[in-house]
């Protein structure tokens, strides 16, 4: 059975694995861009946590039964009004951890060890020289805020580098050895690196803030694979520019894609542009979830990953 779908999601693999069987419709700007009649038979809208979907947008497609997003996040996507509306809504859960988890260590490596400034300096016929040296990531405390499946992942990777683990969630997990803290400002105390791998949302808004900073101190360094928006932006540069915290790596910013000239010109800044969960595996097994969700959707039959309630 085949349907017409809107697309507002970047990776061909996506694409690839729909247009076979289904009526594609791009739409980065989302359903203005389409033509009436398109709106009007518009099942399906694939999305993703950041772009989402507004109850304008739903509003334009009366025919819409079901969101899917292609990643773990939904923040943006108003899940309130699509259920009001009697629109489903899907993510794929735990279908990208092991690959955020992954880039996490990297970024972090790449902190520590200056990777990207000695790349540089060698691209520029600089050998060895004044580059300097740098410091060693194994050892270091790490401390994660969001314990679902990256921050487990990434748990388990760090603590191959025989960094000592501590978490803040919303509730301690069955985890030995790892140490639980029930709030964000006490876990910066206690660690050398801090990971953000928590869900965006009004609950996380901000939450690394000038205390959570100054507790980091200025030779801990913050990183994050979760939202941009869990991070104040305006008050991480003013720490990075006083030498009050140690550095940052970043894979997603607030007000992503523009990145404050600021933080383009601090050398103890590591950025990459949200691509942390954009491996071509993961998306093929993100592309075969959505294929399931959606088969089941049009088939009357309960939905594979619906997001919770």
């Amino acid at each position: 059975m085949s349907c017409d779908i809107l697309f507002r999601v970047e990776g061909p693999v996506y694409h690839e694995a729909l247009a076979p069987h289904h009526r594609i419709h791009d739409a980065w700007d989302g359903p203005p861009a389409l033509a009436p009649e398109v709106r009007a038979a518009v099942r399906v809208v694939v999305t993703n946590g950041t772009v989402g979907l507004t109850e304008a947008e739903m509003a334009m497609l009366p025919a819409l039964g079901l969101i899917c997003t292609v990643g773990t996040g939904y923040e943006a996507v108003d899940v309130a009004a699509a259920r009001a509306r009697g629109i489903a809504v899907t993510h794929a859960a735990g279908v990208n951890a092991g690959a955020v988890a992954e880039h996490a260590i990297g970024m972090i490596l790449a902190l520590t060890r200056r990777l990207c400034r000695f790349d540089a300096a060698v691209r520029a016929g600089t050998w060895r020289g004044d580059v300097g040296t740098s410091s060693l990531m194994s050892g270091r405390r790490i401390g994660i805020f969001g314990m679902g499946g990256i921050g487990q992942r990434l748990g388990r990777l760090a603590a191959a580098f025989d960094m000592p683990v501590s978490y803040c969630s919303r509730t301690a997990k069955n985890l030995p050895g790892w140490t639980f803290h029930a709030d964000l400002r006490t876990l910066a105390q206690h660690v050398d690196v801090l990971v953000i791998a928590a869900p965006g949302g009004p609950a996380t808004f901000h939450a690394v803030d000038d205390a959570v900073l100054d507790a980091l101190g200025p030779n801990g360094i913050v990183v994050n694979v979760g939202r941009g928006s869990i991070i104040d932006t305006n008050v991480l540069i003013a720490a990075l520019e006083a030498g009050r915290i140690g550095g940052a790596a970043l894979d997603v910013l607030e007000e992503e894609p523009e990145v404050p000239e600021a933080l383009r010109r601090l050398p103890n800044v590591v950025l990459s542009p949200h691509v942390a969960g954009l491996a071509l595996e993961v998306q093929r097994l993100s592309a075969a979830l959505m294929m399931r969700n959606i088969d089941a959707f049009l088939a009357g039959k309960p939905l594979v990953t619906p997001v919770p309630v």
